[in-house]
């Protein structure tokens, strides 16, 4: 568990220039998850298994980590911004960056009529930004500076080392599970005095807990959006730009959809290009609109 600690203090000595109250609500989140991972090695009672479990979610987690932005912008196909063509995007990047004091990420247009952004990236070094052909029609320039401010944010912020820890840890959590599943079908035919009880405990774990670390981690997603739009509005001082455009793109965001893409990066984008497709707001990447033009229009410079 010492991999966690360390990370845990990574992810604070680099937050801390962001909203403290989203921040600790991110680290107790994070905490959760690790408390809950114990709980279910300890009642499993396997340290290798919960090693093999470790190890496999750790490479494929970081994997991505390192790799996140060549698969994302492939994906949906991104293209670099000309400089040309798009020379007030690749300005008002240039611009925004400047203000977070970051270097410039990589700006790349996405060729799709559904109005959204994203940005993806390790490190503030090794970053980019993605803008639909549709966003930049929709939204006025201020607008469109405002959702650049959110997604430089994510990029300062290293949302993608914090989203690839709680990964992570869901995923070992969920791998535990199917091993107690597993325990449960397999030890069945045991006949102690407690062999009905354990495996009932096996079974409800193996339903349970991958439900309870999916939660915590859409919560942990959720935070981190509204960190976004807090630290975005910050960098340009005003929370009214990005209240609009966020407005305008969850309505476009019920006629155009992307039509690529699935709930593994749904939580990149500005807005969900799923939405619509969550059963309800627990199980949602993103936080309610409503409650986010709320607070970005309460905010004061």
């Amino acid at each position: 568990m010492a991999f966690f600690g360390d990370t845990f203090l990574n992810i604070l000595s680099i937050t801390t220039a962001m909203s403290w109250g989203n921040q600790v609500k991110t680290v107790l989140l994070l905490g959760l998850l690790t408390g809950l991972l114990l709980i279910v090695g300890s009642l499993l009672g396997g340290r290798a298994g919960l090693f093999i479990a470790l190890a496999f979610s750790v490479i494929m987690n970081f994997g991505v980590y390192w790799f996140s932005d060549r698969i994302v912008l492939a994906m949906y196909r991104a293209k670099p911004a000309d400089k040309g063509t798009h020379a007030h995007l690749h300005k008002t990047v240039e611009e925004v960056a400047a203000a977070a004091k970051i270097p410039k990420p990589k700006t790349y247009v996405i060729p799709s009529e559904a109005a959204n952004a994203f940005a993806t990236g390790r490190s503030p070094n090794h970053a980019a930004v993605a803008c639909t052909e549709g966003i930049m029609k929709l939204l006025t320039d201020e607008e469109l500076k405002g959702v650049i401010a959110h997604e430089i944010s994510h990029v300062k912020n290293r949302d993608v080392l914090v989203t690839t820890v709680a990964a992570t840890i869901a995923g070992v959590i969920s791998y535990l599970a199917h091993m107690a599943q597993f325990a449960a079908i397999f030890g069945g035919g045991r006949r102690d005095e407690r062999g009905g009880s354990n495996i009932m405990g096996l079974l409800a774990l193996a339903i349970i807990t991958p439900i309870v670390a999916m939660i915590l981690q859409l919560a942990i997603s959720r935070s981190r959006e509204f960190l976004a739009d807090r630290s975005g509005a910050s960098i340009i001082k005003d929370g009214a730009p990005l209240a609009s455009a966020l407005s305008k793109l969850d309505k476009a965001a019920l006629h155009h959809k992307l039509g690529i893409g699935n709930e593994a990066t749904a939580s990149l984008f500005i807005v969900n290009p799923l939405k619509g497709h969550s059963l309800t707001s627990l199980f949602s990447t993103h936080p309610p609109l409503e409650e986010r033009v709320k607070r970005l229009r309460a905010m004061k410079f």
